[in-house]
């Protein structure tokens, strides 16, 4: 397991239908651009899916972990990302549980979900819908986090300064935070640095230097992907290149997820 506590090596053990409606509608976000979704209500909750345009684009990094390594050139199709983490909220409208730990605002990330887990909310959530929601994968992750084809080159997803984009180890107060009360990224998504950890649907596996297209991972493996660092996380491991990987049966307060589509 990657995952790393103040810059040292971590191994943590974790162990009927109501009418749904879809609007497609744009706004103008924080940043002063346009940003395109759609919203989706599920037994009276509400989430929104932010439009990302494809692109191409440089992933991983050089100048960190290993595991980052090498640099290389991603092209992806169009989808969509949730604006937001998962939240309580939406988990228990679609599951009718909350299996959190931190509780007391709905609009906190849900955790201590499995990528099982997930799998099971997401296969309710498009019998709900009549959608075909997923987990991103990890390439659709990292391109949204950057910021898309509006990247501005940030560290964090949205800033160079970890404290305005994430809840994150130094400001968290070691719990999770409701989401959207941190400043969104260049397309308007919030909390892909801090606050929870996403699964992504890839395997876990070493990056190639080829240039991929709409790539999904290895075909096989024992890890699944997550993205984007947590409220348990020192910031070096916040940034939008950063990688972990956890058992698909593995559930802890710090992992959630995100939706695409």
């Amino acid at each position: 397991m990657l995952s790393l506590l103040l810059g040292g090596m971590l191994v943590v053990s974790c162990g009927d239908d109501d009418n749904e409606e879809d609007a497609q509608t744009s706004s103008s976000d924080q940043n002063g651009g346009n940003v395109n979704y759609k919203v989706y209500t599920v037994n009276g909750v509400s989430f929104k899916m932010i439009a990302v345009k494809g692109g191409t684009f440089q992933m991983g990094s050089d100048d960190w972990y290993e595991w980052e390594k090498p640099v290389h050139q991603v092209t992806l199709s169009d989808y969509y990302i949730g604006e937001t983490e998962v939240t309580q909220e939406l988990w228990s409208a679609v599951m009718g549980s909350n299996p959190s730990k931190f509780t007391g605002n709905m609009q906190r990330p849900v955790e201590q979900v499995s990528w099982d887990d997930c799998q099971t909310f997401i296969y309710k959530l498009n019998q709900l819908t009549g959608e075909t929601f997923r987990l991103p994968t990890e390439a659709q992750w990292e391109y949204a986090a950057r910021g898309g084809n509006k990247s501005k080159g940030y560290t964090y997803s949205g800033s160079d300064a970890e404290d305005v984009v994430a809840w994150y180890w130094d400001n968290s107060d070691r719990t999770t935070h409701p989401v959207k009360t941190k400043a969104p990224n260049e397309l308007g998504i919030y909390d892909m640095t801090g606050n929870v950890y996403e699964w992504c649907s890839d395997w876990y596996g070493a990056y190639s230097s080829a240039a991929q297209t709409d790539p999904t991972g290895p075909a096989t493996g024992s890890f699944r992907v997550s993205r984007g660092g947590s409220w348990f996380s020192y910031a070096s491991r916040c940034r939008v290149a950063d990688r972990d990987y956890y058992t698909p049966a593995a559930s802890c307060s710090f992992l959630g997820l995100r939706l695409a589509h």
